[in-house]
This record gives C-alpha cells, structure tokens and sequence, in this order.
C-alpha cells in the first residue's frame, strides 16, 4: 500500500513540476521508471527459479542500464531538444529513489 501512495504523491508532484518545466520532468521520470519495473521484475523471477544466477544476470543487467541511460539522455537532450537542468533534475531524483526502492525491494527478496 504505501508504494501506490509513494506513486500517487510522486505522479502529483510531476504534474505540478510539469506546469512549469514541461515534457522534460515527464522524460526524466520515464526512463528510471521503466527500467526499475523490468529489473525487479526480471530479478524476482530470476532469483525465484534459480537464486545460483541471480548475480550474473544483475551484471548483465548493469552493463544493458549503462549503455540504455546513455543513449536515452543523448536522445533527450541531443535529438528531443529538452532543457538539460530540468530533465536531469528529474532524472537524477528519480533514477536515485527508484533504484534505492529497488535496493530495499532486494533486501527484502533476500530475508524471504
């Protein structure tokens, strides 16, 4: 229950930032967004049929976010023409708090 008031209050705080920043708050909180949904999703599952090879698909699932962070911020600011301050304010605060979630989301698969 508290991720979908951690959702609802994050999704509120985007629509109001988006009054003043525009689309780049939205594409700065796509990217983490969709990337932390398929990990923990690809790692749950992974770590529930085979916990043996959870690390090497986690260090094949670093090097796939690096090369994808970095073309999806060349792309928004290069090709899409975003503002840089806003997007990577937005990026970095929720790249920073979802992957933190996700930390503890480990964690927490871990003890179970």
């Amino acid at each position: 229950m508290r991720i979908v008031g951690l959702a609802a209050v994050s999704t509120a705080t985007a629509a109001l930032l988006a009054r003043a920043f525009g689309r780049e708050v939205w594409l700065g909180m796509l990217a983490p967004l969709i990337v932390v949904s398929v990990s923990w999703i690809v790692t749950e599952q992974v770590y529930r049929a085979s916990p043996a090879r959870l690390t090497s698909v986690m260090i094949g699932a670093f090097m796939g976010k690096l090369v994808f962070f970095g073309v999806y911020v060349a792309v928004v600011v290069g090709v899409l023409g975003a503002r840089p301050v806003p997007f990577v304010a937005s990026f970095a605060g929720y790249f920073i708090a979802l992957h933190m979630m996700e930390a503890l989301w480990l964690k927490r698969l871990f003890v179970s």
